[in-house]
């Protein structure tokens, strides 16, 4: 589903991005978080204060998508990216595609 944008939902559409893109360093960092515990390299201290910051950081998107009605916008635009990603991995994978010409 493409997003449609005009110059009426412009400043919705570029804060949606924003937040998609907040969203997906924050899913990042959470998959980084759960490889450093499970290789034993955090301690409590650490655990604590990752998970409280990460939960911080999932209550202000989610406050921001509801405050700015966000939701489907962001929604739209990280099925938009995955699907894209997708494509690029299957196309790199069924090809042969040299991913450094991919630039």
């Amino acid at each position: 589903m493409p997003l449609r944008v005009d110059e009426d939902n412009l400043k919705q559409a570029l804060l949606g991005l924003v937040v998609a893109l907040v969203e997906i360093i924050s899913d990042l960092l959470k998959l980084q978080a759960v490889k450093r515990l499970e290789a034993g390299r955090l301690k409590d201290a650490d655990v604590e204060r990752l998970g409280s910051a990460l939960w911080d950081l999932e209550q202000a998107i989610e406050t921001l998508k509801i405050h700015h009605n966000l939701t489907n916008i962001v929604d739209e635009i990280r099925t938009g990216l995955d699907n894209a990603v997708e494509d690029l991995l299957l196309a790199l994978a069924g090809e042969g595609i040299d991913a450094r010409s991919v630039r």
